[in-house]
């Protein structure tokens, strides 16, 4: 029985997440003395995310009494998305070329091959950590983690329909997927601060990524203007309304789709993750975005629609942070175990390719967090290098919802066939 929070109340624990993104800004504004030397090697983006891990871990707040990451996701997420691609210059997000499609797939594939070559390893040193037999066989379980690895939660929900995991067991997997999908994009975030380091061993080609920030960063000064009351109104207004139109197109395409094609509605089917809400809310913000990019709109970019649209993404990053409890980092190690060496080899299969390839660590960063994090976390880590290459993290995340379930039943089978070894 887990222990209930210090406080509950979700006014209250807005309060203590806005806190704490308040003292990591206000910090970080510091140019000399201690803060100044911590922030280079501590990324403000990373302390936004640990600071809420820790008030939970300490049972202070907890996301599973909060309401919070819910809204961030379904309301602030598709409104960040909609402010930071307002401005976005689509023909040089392509220009970008295939480095970022090369390293998404190279993730896919780390995590397919990572989870039956995890079992090899551990079933070397502990063979009843990976055994188990019909519903209680650790593969099954294992195969609701490749789901969300590879796409999110209704490819993992699809995982535990099609292999029919033992129920009573899965929350053992849902721990190890957080617990190592948290600590993952802390080290990713954690790489974002020496990124320029990175980027010089891997000998990476920045050209393209730099020639989109600086057409952003000449926009922007271009039409820079002081904002009254009246922009700020418009900006929350092109935010919300489309959050507005996202919600409404996913739950009714959603439901359209699910009533009338048996492969969506079955949860069993690949393609049942086409019947997410949540996919075609994120889909159709950003194709919003996208639209009022070729339109005046865009022009609200100098009053700075973007800054807000940074303003959701940190607290998304807040509410993300919240789900991390650093103490059951300890809990089930056998599994815990699985799933570390799992996503280290995801690593280590993308530190390979971007050295190959010469992709920038933003590719590599970006690309993982699509598979892994899917579509709340792929954008937060690609604005933390410039808010208009939120779009990249979006559409390569979009990708993830496609293959996921594909990718998770192949992964599913080749955990099988390792677990008989």
């Amino acid at each position: 029985m887990e222990e209930t929070p210090i406080f509950t109340i979700d006014t209250i624990v807005f309060g203590i997440i806005m806190l704490c993104l308040g003292f990591v800004f206000y910090t970080s504004a510091f140019k000399t003395g201690f803060w100044s030397k911590f922030y280079k090697v501590v990324p403000s983006v990373l302390m936004c995310y640990l600071l809420p891990s820790i008030f939970n871990s300490f049972g202070v707040i907890s996301d599973e009494t909060s309401n919070l990451y819910y809204v961030a996701s379904r309301y602030l997420l598709p409104a960040s998305l909609v402010l930071m691609t307002l401005s976005i210059d689509l023909k040089a997000v392509f220009n970008l070329g295939p480095k970022a499609l090369i390293m998404f797939f190279t993730g896919t594939i780390g995590i397919v091959i990572g989870g039956p070559l995890a079992i090899l390893i551990v079933s070397a040193i502990s063979p009843d950590t990976v055994g188990g037999v019909g519903p209680d066989a650790v593969w099954r379980g294992l195969a609701t983690l490749a789901g969300s690895w590879i796409g999110g939660g209704a490819n993992q929900a699809a995982m535990l329909e099609i292999f029919k995991y033992n129920p009573e067991k899965y929350g053992g997997m849902v721990l190890v997927d957080i617990v190592v999908a948290n600590l993952w994009m802390a080290v990713v975030l954690l790489g974002v601060g020496k990124s320029d380091k990175i980027d010089k061993w891997l000998k990476a080609d920045n050209s393209a990524i730099d020639t989109l920030k600086d057409k952003m960063l000449a926009f922007a000064e271009k039409v820079t203007r002081t904002p009254t009351l009246t922009d700020y109104m418009m900006i929350l207004s092109i935010a919300f309304v489309a959050v507005g139109i996202a919600h409404f197109g996913a739950d009714n395409i959603s439901a359209f789709l699910t009533n009338n094609f048996e492969a969506i509605s079955d949860k069993k089917s690949a393609l049942s993750s086409f019947g997410s809400q949540f996919f075609w809310m994120i889909t159709i913000a950003t194709t919003i975005g996208i639209i009022l990019s070729f339109t005046k709109f865009k022009n609200y970019e100098g009053a700075g629609a973007s800054k807000f649209g940074s303003i959701c993404i940190y607290i998304l990053v807040a509410t993300i942070g919240m789900k991390m409890d650093i103490f059951k980092v300890f809990e089930n190690p056998g599994l815990l175990a699985i799933g570390l060496i799992w996503m280290t080899i995801h690593a280590l299969l993308l530190i390979v390719v971007a050295k190959i390839i010469k992709a920038p660590y933003f590719f590599l960063a970006v690309g993982s967090q699509a598979n892994v994090g899917g579509a709340a976390s792929a954008p937060v880590v690609a604005a933390e290098f410039h808010p208009s290459l939120a779009t990249v993290g979006v559409l390569l995340a979009v990708f993830g919802y496609a293959v996921g379930t594909y990718g998770a039943i192949f992964c599913a089978y080749l955990m099988e066939l390792a677990s008989k070894v």
